[in-house]
């Protein structure tokens, strides 16, 4: 199966909420991945990350539609899933700018 994932740029800020920090989070980019995609992806981060991820999305469900706030540990596990389980490199997503991801 053939698999693409790109970034999307919005031509407006989407607003994510970051319950930790009390505010919204303006993104003018993100990326869409599938539920199940995103929990393999999950599954696959080290006990640190998980807590790092945790802490910018609490209570937040994995389930389509829901938007969460990307960070750069976020987006090296993103990179490493998609280059090793579909030989997809994500360079875009790398480049240490903010974004956010879309539960699809």
């Amino acid at each position: 199966m053939s698999k693409k994932i790109e970034m999307v740029l919005e031509s407006s800020p989407v607003n994510v909420s970051h319950d930790t920090y009390r505010r919204e989070c303006r993104y003018t980019r993100g990326i869409h991945i599938e539920e199940q995609e995103f929990k393999a992806i999950l599954d696959a981060m080290c006990h640190d990350s998980r807590l790092y991820f945790d802490f910018h999305n609490p209570r937040k469900e994995i389930k389509k539609g829901t938007y969460l706030n990307g960070h750069s540990g976020l987006a090296r596990n993103i990179f490493n899933y998609y280059k090793i389980n579909h030989g997809i490199e994500l360079t875009e997503l790398m480049n240490g700018k903010d974004f956010y991801v879309k539960i699809i």
